[in-house]
């Protein structure tokens, strides 16, 4: 391919905070008020195959469940959290640490939070997934698996080393050092090529179709899709989709009130009709609920 990670994006840059970009967090005033939300840069010896890594604090009144949805991004997530709901009543079923692996999910995202807890995880680029086992990315796509099944990795202990740890630094360390010992070397490269064309996708707005994005990456449509179903688990076309409607839901929730005739123009839609099918189909509500949702 013609593009590679480092051209594309510095390996030095960091997630911004939730503050400043919310993408894919339908109602993130609610999970300021109720969570506690932080983003941690990726080493360099990460770098390209994972995005950031997150984590996640809550700790709730008796009673209390805090419901969370998300449109996700096209990217996977390796994760371990230690939930310890008070309430026996609130529908929480894993009290006990569990280290998990997420394949994309391509459908929207709801969790059910309730006691107290935490979480640490690393949400990989698109593409990522594919260093981290030999086989086809695609078969966990909307899946959820023991960690342990699909990565080289200790999953016993690293889980023993995160709930002893003092913080939520010392996990997201202990995260990164078992996912750079978990990589498979020789699968690494495609895995950062094929990242490299989905940054591609998601910050150049004049990519609109599956051919604009061969031609980009100087491959063929078919070995591209071939690539992102063995790295990404998803097509291209998906991709390109999912970034326009995170893009359409952080324009709402910035609080602009566009023309969405305009706005289905400038993302690659046929109309406005087209948008509209797309990001209920996401998330359940039409871009106009979705604002007025957020008025009230």
């Amino acid at each position: 391919m013609s593009v590679s990670w480092s051209s594309v994006v510095p390996v030095t840059s960091e997630p911004a905070p939730v503050e400043r970009d919310s993408r894919g967090i339908l109602d993130p005033w609610m999970l300021r008020q109720r969570l506690t939300l932080n983003r941690y840069p990726v080493p360099e010896t990460l770098a390209g195959l994972v995005d950031r890594f997150w984590t996640v604090q809550w700790d709730l009144p008796a009673g209390s469940v805090h419901t969370q949805h998300i449109l996700t991004h096209p990217g996977g997530n390796l994760s371990v959290s230690h939930p310890d709901a008070r309430d026996a009543s609130a529908p929480v079923i894993e009290r006990s640490p569990e280290a998990v692996f997420n394949g994309v999910a391509t459908s929207l995202m709801t969790r059910h939070l309730a006691g107290r807890g935490w979480a640490v995880a690393a949400m990989t680029t698109p593409g990522g997934l594919g260093a981290f086992i030999c086989g086809s990315v695609a078969e966990f796509t909307n899946k959820e698996v023991p960690l342990g099944q699909v990565l080289a990795i200790d999953e016993t202990g690293l889980v023993r080393r995160l709930v002893n740890a003092p913080d939520d630094g010392a996990r997201v360390e202990l995260l990164a050092g078992a996912l750079e010992g978990a990589l498979v070397p020789h699968r690494a490269e495609t895995a950062r090529q094929v990242a490299a064309v989905a940054r591609l996708a998601e910050t150049d707005r004049s990519i609109r179709r599956l051919a604009d994005l061969a031609s980009r990456a100087g491959i063929s449509s078919r070995t591209l899709q071939r690539l992102f179903s063995q790295y990404a688990g998803v097509s291209p076309s998906w991709m390109l989709r999912r970034y326009r409607l995170l893009d359409v839901a952080e324009t709402v929730r910035n609080g602009e009130r566009p023309s969405w005739a305009q706005v289905a123009a400038d993302l690659g839609y046929a109309d406005q009709a087209h948008l509209v099918r797309d990001f209920h189909a996401a998330t359940g509500r039409t871009p106009a609920s979705y604002a007025a949702s957020l008025a009230r």
